[in-house]
């Protein structure tokens, strides 16, 4: 009988044979099939560089929304709320109204970053016995992506005048104005979002609502370059222009939620509305060879991103060399530590205490760090033990011509969301509280009435020598983390630029804990996208990691990069999303 060595050795190389197959007898797409006279091969284009003003947005028309807001004397907070108003128009399948938002601004003068937390909470009427009866009708265990019970309260419109009221310029009637027009008088679809939308709308087509008869006008999704129009959504948005906070969150709007959700079966009332406020934050840093790099605390994930950081940290990555199998291994294996501990403390402060100060410290990543064998993937990970020391989205970020810079994420979580949608709003409202636990019942995330769920969305910013250096985000769901990490190691230890930073290729683990499943026991999968070499899978396959390629799973990144030295924006918007960077 052959020993365990001898199977284990001969299925290794079952593995390779038939790995070396599929990429020798596929044509393997190169990432960029032109010849770049200066920069980096596989970049898409050069950065784009402006004095004056910058936005980055993953939908041109919106970039120039924000553009023309700045031009008219609008700082980077209006740009970016008149953008955003757009995306949710033109990008539903990502973002809206109806979903939550969280943001990170440079003030130039107050020279001091400011956080802001705009995520919603669970409806105070559903308690979590209910919840679990209203599961079992549906057969099932967890909440569903759809529908009723995974909606909460949305954070964006009350994050909008947040942000207004302390950055914004212009009258909000001017900001929201440009996203108006459009609703109105329509827009051509761009074909990335036009292929999501129709994987989107086809879920919507038997819930109560608006939903279908909205996104689906005719009986199908719009197709790519097709004019779309919502004229609900504009008189929502206009609604809010001039009665703000009020209308959307105690008056005529809220409402219509409240009468619809009680005729259809829902749980969120008007009194959940009125409760609602957005919450000002201190954004948490780590160090990194010299930049200081900012997230959110939680409930959002930023801070996976600062301890993974905190890990890679005592490797020498520049010296490993870009897309080698050494610096992907390690970043893959300080992924996995991260996340193991982001299933096991990340949730809303306000119901459990988060070990923020102890996940963060460099001595806390230094036992983390000391756990990767550099020979082989670990296939079980368990969450550490710090002191207590004290899924689709959009991003998009934008600058002025005095130096504000604004970094903002808002999402719906999965895709267009719950697809419930008010008649006569034009919104959808975000299915996050699919994000809550529901065992066992002390997790930090546990479902509770009230309570904001676990967020995935997160902005991020840099600064170095104390002068503001980069805002930037990755959407993605679980990606985002590992997209800040991959940004940054780019820039920082592999010396690309902002745009080279985000068009280099990809890779994302997936399989460390979720909130329901139980740890990593088998090592998880890791996607790679094709412009990692062969020989870099091969040495991955080597060392035990279960190599996948996958479509689509690697996020979308915009950016905005400032000289500290003259003050000119670079910005950067990476081809696997339809978006634009643009300046003046």
């Amino acid at each position: 009988m052959a020993s365990p060595l001898t199977i284990a050795s001969s299925h290794l190389q079952t593995v390779l044979a038939l790995s070396l197959f599929a990429i020798t007898a596929t044509p393997n797409p190169l990432p960029a099939q032109v010849d770049r006279i200066t920069g980096r091969p596989f970049a898409t284009r050069s950065e784009v560089i402006a004095s004056h003003g910058m936005a980055a947005t993953s939908q041109p028309l919106a970039t120039q929304i924000a553009l023309d807001i700045l031009k008219r004397g609008g700082s980077a907070a209006d740009a970016a709320i008149a953008a955003n108003a757009a995306l949710g128009l033109m990008e539903p399948t990502g973002c809206g109204i109806g979903g939550d938002l969280f943001a990170i601004v440079w003030s130039a003068q107050e020279r001091r970053l400011y956080g802001l937390n705009g995520s919603g909470r669970s409806p105070r009427a559903l308690n979590y016995a209910t919840l679990r009866m209203e599961l079992k009708k549906l057969g099932r265990t967890t909440i569903p992506p759809t529908g009723m019970l995974p909606i909460s309260v949305p954070g964006t419109v009350d994050a909008w005048l947040e942000l207004h009221e302390r950055f914004g310029r212009l009258p909000m009637a001017e900001v929201l104005a440009p996203a108006i027009a459009y609703a109105e008088d329509g827009f051509p679809l761009s074909e990335l979002i036009a292929f999501y939308w129709e994987r989107n709308v086809r879920h919507f087509k038997d819930l109560p609502g608006a939903a279908w008869r909205t996104w689906a006008p005719g009986g199908r999704a719009p197709r790519k370059g097709e004019i779309f129009r919502n004229p609900d959504l504009a008189r929502t948005y206009r609604r809010i222009a001039e009665g703000g906070r009020e209308v959307f969150y105690h008056g005529a709007i809220a409402d219509e939620i409240d009468a619809f959700m009680r005729a259809n079966g829902g749980y969120l009332r008007k009194a959940d509305l009125e409760a609602h406020a957005s919450t000002w934050v201190e954004p948490v840093s780590v160090n990194y060879r010299g930049y200081d790099v900012y997230e959110l605390p939680p409930n959002g994930q930023g801070i996976a991103a600062l301890q993974m950081l905190n890990i890679l940290e005592g490797f020498d990555l520049r010296a490993m060399g870009f897309n080698s199998a050494d610096a992907l291994h390690v970043m893959i294996e300080a992924k996995k530590l991260a996340f193991e501990d982001r299933a096991r403390f990340y949730a809303d402060p306000d119901f459990a205490d988060i070990p923020l100060g102890g996940l963060l410290s460099k001595a806390y990543a230094a036992e983390r760090r000391a756990l990767i064998d550099m020979r082989r993937a670990a296939r079980r990970v368990d969450a550490g033990n710090p002191a207590l020391e004290q899924g689709d989205t959009i991003y998009l970020t934008t600058a002025d011509a005095d130096g504000n810079m604004v970094s903002l994420i808002q999402s719906n979580y999965r895709g267009m969301g719950s697809g419930i949608m008010v008649p006569g709003l034009g919104f959808g409202f975000q299915d996050r509280g699919e994000m809550f636990v529901l065992e066992p019942t002390d997790h930090p995330n546990v479902y509770a009435p009230g309570k904001r769920p676990f967020h995935t969305i997160i902005p991020a910013f840099v600064m170095k020598d104390g002068e503001p250096w980069l805002s930037f985000g990755v959407m993605g769901g679980a990606m985002q983390p590992q997209g800040h990490v991959q940004i940054l190691v780019n820039m920082i230890d592999f010396g690309m630029n902002v745009q080279e930073a985000g068009d280099a290729a990809r890779w994302q683990h997936d399989g460390s804990t979720d909130y329901d499943h139980p740890p990593m026991t088998d090592g998880g999968h890791v996607y790679l996208e094709t412009g990692v070499p062969w020989e870099t899978r091969r040495a991955l396959l080597l060392r035990g990691h279960d190599i996948r390629d996958d479509v689509g799973g690697f996020g979308g990144y915009q950016a905005i990069l400032r000289d500290p030295a003259t003050g000119v924006y670079h910005g950067a918007s990476e081809s696997r999303k339809d978006g634009q960077a643009a300046g003046y």
